[in-house]
């Protein structure tokens, strides 16, 4: 299959995921929130039609939410957020994937369609952007490589998506609806997330 999603995790432990938001409800709660994340992602993303890629952090967990028979499970590389997502684009560039899409775990607001919708973009655009409240992106979608969108930028920051858009013709970015990611106690209560 031509289509590839990325989709990047981190491995979900006491303490060590949502670690901003952790500050203000708890790192328990903090990290049910993150699992609520994963398993939400892993729903919208189950019956798309394309090849599926899960990118853990730290180990591949073998028996867990993410399906071996739907998803393909690798590990990413060391380095900053922009050195692993670039080493996972060239990867599936390199097995002949032509579309490329990644997205994180970190969205309640994200759907199916969204992906569809990037998906289908990309018959028409080089660069398809998920731009998120604060200012930084969800998605990013390329059929192919364009290193510097993965260097000098401030991860975590909200000059990453104003510092993406620096690095390629505008002419040739297709910008999606702009959602909340949750990273903070002011994004979860943007969202509809209710405790269980």
């Amino acid at each position: 299959m031509n289509n590839a999603l990325i989709i990047f995790t981190r491995n979900p432990e006491l303490g060590k995921v949502k670690t901003r938001l952790a500050k203000s409800i708890g790192d328990e709660k903090a990290l049910q929130v993150y699992t609520d994340l994963l398993e939400h992602t892993m729903l919208q993303t189950q019956y798309l039609d394309c090849d599926k890629y899960v990118f853990y952090d730290t180990m591949i967990i073998e028996n867990d939410i993410w399906d071996n028979k739907t998803y393909h499970k690798k590990l990413q590389t060391e380095g900053d957020l922009g050195e692993r997502m670039h080493a996972a684009f060239e990867e599936l560039f390199a097995i002949g994937h032509q579309k490329c899409i990644i997205v994180g775990s970190d969205l309640f607001d994200l759907q199916t369609i969204d992906i569809k919708h990037a998906f289908h973009a990309m018959d028409y655009n080089e660069v398809i952007i998920g731009p998120a409240l604060d200012g930084g992106y969800y998605l990013l979608g390329l059929k192919k490589m364009h290193p510097t969108l993965f260097k000098n930028k401030q991860w975590g920051t909200n000059s990453v998506l104003s510092d993406t858009l620096n690095n390629i013709p505008l002419h040739h970015v297709y910008l999606l609806k702009t959602l909340n990611d949750i990273d903070t106690i002011e994004d979860l209560e943007k969202s509809n997330y209710i405790f269980k």
